[in-house]
């Protein structure tokens, strides 16, 4: 059977993931990559980092994105959020104070969830700072949807 579920639902699905596909407009056509993320329930907001480029100049011009996320067993056992929301980049001591919570909460995610260890800066986000800087970005949530199907 194939069900909405409450915005609460739907929450509780963004809140207990980190990873989901983002959705931007470039050039008038939809893009759609996969990133880690953090959900802030407190302030509403998605905390999400990404290196220049594509994606992030694409957000600069339209700042109006999606993120899903998705979790799925098999073709009768699925859930399915979608996020909508508005990218704000952050800068300066913000953008530290955010990356560090966005850290936090994902690293206490991947602990309880995945029941595993690890060193978080080595395996996780050394690769962000070998050369550049990350773009530090929000999306506050303006609107969430979901969908599941159990059988």
């Amino acid at each position: 059977m194939i069900r909405s579920l409450s915005e609460t639902e739907s929450l509780n699905i963004l809140q207990s993931n980190y990873i989901g596909n983002l959705s931007y407009i470039y050039r008038n056509r939809p893009f759609i990559a996969p990133i880690t993320y953090y959900f802030n329930k407190e302030n509403d907001e998605i905390i999400g980092y990404s290196a220049e480029g594509h994606k992030v100049m694409a957000m600069r011009k339209n700042i109006n994105v999606c993120l899903n996320v998705s979790e799925v067993d098999s073709v009768n056992d699925w859930i399915s959020i979608l996020v909508h929301g508005r990218f704000t980049e952050i800068k300066g001591s913000e953008a530290k104070a955010k990356l560090h919570e966005f850290s936090l909460g994902v690293k206490d995610l991947i602990i309880n969830k995945e029941h595993r260890k690890l060193d978080f800066i080595s395996e996780f986000s050394s690769k962000i700072y070998k050369d550049d800087l990350p773009v530090i970005f929000v999306i506050k949530v303006e609107e969430v949807t979901g969908r599941m199907r159990k059988t």
